[in-house]
Formats: structure tokens, sequence, C-alpha cells
């Protein structure tokens, strides 16, 4: 069996890249305490998706109350907005910027704060049409469940760099 310069240099790039502690996005290492409660608004579901994501992620786990956890994130708000970018020159709209804003902090069992109040903002433009409305309505859905997602990692990220 020959293995051609093609697949011997794939092969020498996979080895590189594992060498370097490479990882794929999304993956984070773990959290640095073992149990968390979330204090979420009960009008987003952000708690929820923030709960799964790390279930899935990381060997940190989500309690029920504050009184059984290591450390609490409080999610102050998550919302999202949508403003206009942009006007033809017959008024129209002909984009949209789509705003994500999630406030957060952490504190601890006593209450001392460990990451203080830090507000996280993506915005997405979405090109707009008269024609396309029930598609653009259903794009904006899909990028503002996406902007969500990318906070979620955000928070994730840094949660995960915290020295206790």
């Amino acid at each position: 069996m020959k293995l051609n310069s093609q697949k011997i240099f794939i092969l020498l790039m996979l080895f590189l890249l594992t060498a370097c502690g490479f990882h794929l996005r999304g993956q984070i290492n773990s959290l640095p305490f073992k149990s968390l409660y979330i204090a979420a608004p009960e009008s987003s579901t952000i708690g929820m998706n923030l709960e799964r994501a790390i279930g899935t992620s990381s060997t940190t786990k989500v309690v029920a109350t504050a009184a059984e956890a290591d450390a609490t994130l409080e999610v102050i708000s998550a919302n999202s907005e949508r403003v206009i970018l942009s006007l033809s020159g017959g008024g129209r709209v002909r984009d949209f910027n789509l705003v994500y804003r999630v406030k957060y902090r952490l504190y601890d069992k006593q209450g001392v704060e460990i990451v203080p109040y830090t507000e996280i903002t993506l915005t997405r433009i979405l090109p707009f049409l008269d024609a396309q409305v029930l598609a653009k309505e259903a794009e904006e859905k899909l990028l503002q469940k996406d902007m969500q997602a990318d906070a979620i990692q955000q928070m994730l990220w840094r949660l995960s760099t915290v020295k206790l």
C-alpha cells in the first residue's frame, strides 16, 4: 500500500493541529466550578439553552437551587431588537439591523461577585424586500436563534477563563 504525497501532507497537518492544542469551535474545556445555578428571565429561552449547552460541553452540573451551587449565573436580561438600517429612494426599508443583547453576572455562594455586570452585544444585517416578507420573517427568526447561540458560546468561553 503506497501513500501518495497528498495523503502524507493531510496526515502531517492533522498531527500538527493536534500537537498545538487545537480545539474545534464550541468546545470548552470546563468551567472552574462543579455546580452552577442559572437565574434567567422567564420571558426568554436563554436559561434553558444555557443549561443545555453547559450539560453537553462541560463537566459542571446545573442545579435547581442557588443553595446547592458553587456559583450562580444571573442573566439579567436577554433581548433582541430590530432597527431600520437603510431606506430606498421611495422610503421603503432596504435593510434592518438585528441586535441581540445579553447582560449577566456571576457570583459565588457567599454573594461575592466573580464576574461583574457584563454585556454581550451581537448584530446582524438583514436585507429586506417587500416581495419576500414571509421568507424574511423566517430568516429573521433563524438569525435571532443564531445570535442567541453565539452569545451563549461567548458566555461559556468567558466563564471558562474565570480564576477562583
